[in-house]
């Protein structure tokens, strides 16, 4: 996705507590587009798939059962430095070492309950991107 664009997802955490709104809100004020974007939840297959990177390490299971557990909302965001200018806008992993006015510093209930997810490269955030998204449905240049 040449390095414009990036893949988030508001965990299930996040939409249960009810801030959906205001994490999307950070994300525009953080300068994004929002290019795709879907309410949607994962299967546990779904999970296993996505996550399948950290399979066999000790919280694969725990995090494939908390991704499957409840909706999630899947974006794809696309401005300049898309990548490292959103892990720089959702924070470190652990929120308690997030700087302050980061997502994870205000919204995360713990490590695993961080609340967003960011792609961590340009080739993650295009693998991640298809997991969800279609060509046809990513809207680019529309403003």
């Amino acid at each position: 996705m040449n390095g414009n664009y990036t893949f988030t997802m508001i965990k299930p955490c996040a939409v249960k507590a009810g801030f959906t709104g205001r994490i999307l809100a950070d994300i525009l004020e953080g300068g994004f587009d929002i290019v795709a974007m879907k309410f949607t939840r994962m299967t546990r297959e779904q999970a296993e798939t996505f996550y399948s990177v950290h399979q066999g390490k000790p919280f694969f299971e725990s995090l494939v059962d908390f991704m499957s557990s409840g909706p999630i909302v899947a974006a794809i965001v696309s401005k300049e430095n898309a990548v490292a200018d959103f892990r720089t806008l959702i924070g470190a992993t652990n929120p308690e070492n997030a700087a302050e006015g980061t997502i994870r510093r205000k919204y995360a209930e713990s490590l695993q309950r961080n609340a967003v997810h960011g792609s961590d490269s340009d080739e993650n955030a295009t693998l991640e991107a298809s997991h969800f998204f279609s060509g046809f449905e990513r809207f680019q240049g529309y403003r």
